[in-house]
């Protein structure tokens, strides 16, 4: 591929990132679009690269997508020997780059476990995140050397676009989550004051003293308080779906 066509294929990958964000169910789609797209932005005719993404969490890494199975295998053959390229450069936050997998030195065990395996070359390069979790781009190329200095320096450049991607999903997700859970909250209200307000009209007595039976019901019967008013509020109405009206 030519210098122009390649920056012109960098050019577009901020904008084709956005577009996954944009167009993922949630983080895990997202992650797998992402790893597919790498290995096709990667690729050349007759020369198929593969892509996993690492994630190491909690001082616990896993594999959490890549483009195909056998990527996926790749990378979790380096997580079960505890050693290899993408691990050093989540813990380095540099790029590790194996131009031939039969002369590496380093990480024996791994690479001689990539034997059969149609593995030439390797190239881990690290995504920034938030906190302490930490991510890597593993590429895998059939030939040795496979990987030019430029194609190291597009992975760089790939990888630090993906960073800021993987952190808007991530952000996504988490305001999704919260709106999730205030929806599940407000609805749980709903169907708490409704009951409340009959137990008041049937018992003539307080909000206080119409909410603690509803607590003792709950209790007694090791019920969930909103599954506790859903079944007061449906003996009176015969309805179970109750529905919260608010502004979104």
């Amino acid at each position: 591929m030519g210098d122009q066509a390649r920056a012109w294929d960098r050019q577009d990958v901020a904008v084709r990132l956005q577009e996954l964000v944009l167009e993922s169910l949630d983080v895990g789609d997202f992650l797998g679009e992402l790893a597919e797209y790498a290995a096709a932005f990667f690729s050349a005719p007759g020369i198929k690269v593969r892509c996993a993404f690492t994630v190491l969490r909690r001082k616990k890494s896993a594999t959490v997508a890549s483009s195909d199975a056998q990527a996926r295998m790749l990378d979790e053959v380096q997580l079960a020997f505890g050693e290899g390229p993408c691990l050093v450069a989540m813990q380095e936050m540099s790029t590790v780059h194996v131009p031939d997998v039969d002369t590496e030195s380093r990480w024996p065990a791994y690479m001689s476990a990539l034997a059969g395996h149609g593995v030439g070359s390797i190239l881990a390069v690290p995504l920034a995140l938030e906190g302490e979790a930490r991510a890597a781009l593993n590429l895998f190329s059939p030939r040795p050397h496979g990987f030019s200095g430029e194609d190291i320096t597009g992975g760089e450049e790939f990888a630090a676009q993906a960073s800021k991607s993987l952190r808007l999903a991530l952000h996504i997700a988490q305001l999704t989550e919260a709106r999730n859970n205030l929806t599940a909250a407000m609805r749980s209200r709903t169907a708490i004051d409704i009951a409340t307000g009959i137990i008041m009209a049937e018992n003539r007595c307080g909000q206080e003293a119409a909410l603690q039976v509803l607590k003792t019901a709950s209790s007694l019967r090791n019920v969930k308080l909103r599954d506790v008013a859903v079944s007061v509020a449906a003996s009176v109405c015969g309805d179970s779906a109750l529905s919260t009206h608010f502004d979104e």
